[in-house]
């Protein structure tokens, strides 16, 4: 059937944001510290956000000002006083506002406990945004796939929508609230974290989308279920006319339909795996949108430039929220043709030798790194292991078994890989004492054809200071053994 713009289907426009503004002068003068800066641009967000708002901050941090130098050159020249290397308590007692960084676990912090006992406000730079944003949001969260789902999305509806991105993708947009206009659409990336703190605002986004459920932060929620509640305040507290985007390939996400129907709000799926009376799904080549009376296709042959299947659902994903925006079909297949892999996400980074190598240490769980895997035909030589979070690795395992030719393994948590593959994979596995190590040896170990693929399963933070970092020194020692970047690569 011919494509066509179909209005049935779309979101429907509310005049005002969920949460109003509680005033800008309730910052003005009072004492307000910014736990945990971070290197992530949310704790620098919010430090200028109050600064600009007349507060009197103070950014406190246990790294020290070499760990932390650039964020602390983005805020050069303003009135912020510093306590870097660990925290001094009259920052807390004597707050009248907390902002709490998501990578600060409450649970075992001592100082927070000091603030709230204090009679400090406790909040995030996430909650500050969403108290200040006049604008409707579509909110992105899932176990994995959501950075690139949030990009993809406001990809397709950059020329189609007044629009901005960012959230836990890694943009603050605080600096940017007295430019966002009731009229655009904010297209925010939510952690579990995130979504925690939220929670205190009773609000979700007006736009919802769930890519996947799997485990993941347990060393900070300490079970799934804890979890999956937090996830899950993305559709608590939606309102009648609101909209959940859901993976109907993702069993957990089944169980989520009662609840969006309690708040009175739709719920909308997608799948890779069949067709849908009522979705979005990939048919062959296709994509196809059936959202009202009218099935529309478009042809993504030779569009996508994402590795794995997994992508394919994340671009379902992101299509079905750009389509109840009202963006074209076509539209959205012209997005996907224009988009590229993000930095660290399955991202083919070079070539040596006939070896492809590419960069997923953004896969810091089991389940991710098995995930990265399936991706490829090819042999692979996996570089894996660091911080553990206390998740269940037999997903890696098995995947390490059925995929790799050979494995590499570093930080804390290759040894329990190595016994966990146990000794009918001992001649395959390597261990090595840092990332340009295993690099060496992979690029010793691969044959012409095969993948060198970091793919992690753990977090970074037992050796860098974040998953960029790793991906960084990964790329460099490649390169610095030969490995030509695919620009230029043959």
């Amino acid at each position: 059937m011919q494509a066509r713009r179909n209005t049935s289907a779309a979101v429907p426009e509310k005049s005002a944001a969920a949460l109003c503004a509680r005033g800008a002068d309730r910052f003005r003068g009072r004492a307000a510290t910014v736990m945990g800066l971070g290197l992530f641009r949310g704790g620098a967000g919010a430090a200028r956000y109050l600064v600009n708002r007349g507060a009197r901050v103070t950014v406190t941090d246990l790294k020290d000002a070499a760990a932390l130098a650039p964020s602390i050159r983005a805020l050069e020249g303003l009135p912020i006083t510093y306590h870097l290397g660990g925290h001094v308590a009259a920052d807390f007692t004597a707050a009248d506002i907390l902002v709490v960084n998501p990578g600060v676990d409450k649970r075992k912090s001592g100082f927070v406990p000091m603030a709230e006992a204090a009679g400090a406000e406790i909040t995030s730079e996430m909650n500050l945004f969403i108290e200040a944003c006049p604008a409707p949001v579509l909110g992105v969260t899932g176990s994995s796939g959501k950075s690139t789902t949030t990009a993809l999305a406001g990809e397709m509806l950059r020329g189609h929508r007044p629009s901005r991105v960012g959230g836990n993708i890694g943009i603050s947009l605080l600096d940017e609230i007295g430019e966002i206009r009731p009229d655009e659409w904010v297209v925010l990336e939510l952690s579990s974290f995130q979504l925690q703190d939220l929670a205190a605002l009773q609000w979700s986004p007006r736009l919802a989308v769930t890519t996947c459920l799997s485990e993941n932060h347990l060393d900070r929620h300490e079970s799934m279920e804890n979890y999956v509640e937090a996830k899950k305040n993305i559709v608590r507290f939606q309102s009648p006319g609101d909209t959940v985007v859901l993976n109907a390939d993702d069993e957990a996400l089944r169980l989520w339909e009662p609840e969006a129907r309690r708040r009175g709000s739709r719920a909308v799926w997608y799948s890779t795996r069949r067709p849908l009376d009522e979705g979005v799904f990939i048919d062959g080549p296709m994509l196809v949108f059936r959202l009202g009376a009218a099935e529309e296709r478009a042809d993504l042959t030779g569009r996508v430039h994402l590795l794995g299947r997994h992508n394919l659902s994340n671009i379902a994903a992101a299509a079905a929220a750009a389509r109840l925006l009202d963006v074209p079909a076509e539209a959205i297949a012209g997005a996907v043709g224009a988009f590229r892999p993000l930095p660290h996400r399955l991202e083919p980074v070079g070539r040596l030798g006939g070896v492809l190598f590419v960069d997923d240490s953004k896969a810091t769980t089991p389940p991710a790194a098995a995930v990265s895997m399936e991706a490829f035909e090819q042999p692979i030589v996996l570089i894996a292991g660091g911080r553990d979070k206390d998740m269940k690795m037999a997903p890696m395992i098995e995947a390490i078994r059925r995929r790799a030719r050979a494995v590499v393994l570093i930080g804390e948590m290759a040894g329990a890989i190595q016994e966990a593959l146990g000794p009918v994979a001992a001649a395959t596995v390597h261990r090595a004492g840092g990332m340009p190590e295993a690099v060496a040896r992979a690029v010793h170990i691969a044959r012409p054809g095969d993948v060198v693929l970091l793919a992690p399963g753990y977090t970074s933070l037992d050796m860098f200071d974040n998953y960029e970092r790793r991906g960084d020194v990964f790329r460099q020692a490649a390169r610095g053994l030969g490995m030509e970047p695919l620009e230029t690569a043959s």
